[in-house]
């Protein structure tokens, strides 16, 4: 997380919610011989007190259990241009979204895990509407029946919330959506034109 205060101004809520609509992270855990990393989709309560998530079998995170845990969730992101400010003495930087949680990721019972594929599933097939919803009832008994042993549900219990929405709030307004054009009309990275609604907001 960037320690300069300007960029960990947002509220817990609004980090939170960044964390639910983005629904895909990089899950980090230390082992012996240094960290281990899963990326993978999520749920999350909200009230933001838990995650919900599943981990396939042979993933050796899964030794590690319970056990604490940080779930790093990335939003859009990108290089900023000295150029792009029109004032002098400025040096380049990349701005971006990050939202860290904190907790105790733990094992749950395999009966919860349709509960949970159902849900992940409801949550971003209701984003493709009008497309009629795919749903596990759509699948053949057995194969998802063999395709549900292969993984594990897990749920961790959220104990931090920590953001970093660096988007030049340091600079002036003028300054800050200058950049933000021309970052909206550069091809440098994914997500240009999303990073540059969220320069535009702050």
């Amino acid at each position: 997380m960037h320690p300069n205060p300007a960029f960990r101004g947002t509220p817990r809520d609004a980090n939170l919610e960044f964390a639910r609509k983005r629904g895909f992270g990089t899950l980090c855990a230390n082992a012996a011989d240094g960290p281990i990393l899963a990326h993978v989709p999520f749920l999350l309560s909200e009230d933001g007190a838990a995650l919900e998530l599943h981990l396939v079998r042979s993933n050796p995170l899964l030794k590690l259990l319970p056990g604490p845990v940080v779930m790093a969730v990335s939003g859009p992101d990108g290089y900023v241009s000295p150029d792009w400010y029109g004032v002098e003495d400025q040096v380049p930087t990349w701005n971006y979204v990050a939202v860290h949680l904190r907790g105790t990721l733990e094992t749950r019972p395999a009966g919860e895990l349709r509960d949970l594929l159902d849900r992940q599933s409801v949550l971003f097939e209701d984003r493709l509407a009008p497309k009629p919803p795919w749903t596990t009832a759509k699948m053949t008994p057995e194969i998802l029946d063999r395709m549900m042993r292969t993984i594990i549900p897990c749920r961790m219990l959220v104990t931090a919330v920590d953001g970093t929405w660096k988007l030049n709030q340091n600079k002036d307004d003028a300054v800050r959506l200058a950049a933000a054009d021309q970052i909206d009309e550069s091809d440098l990275s994914i997500g240009a034109t999303a990073l540059a609604d969220l320069m535009r907001r702050v």
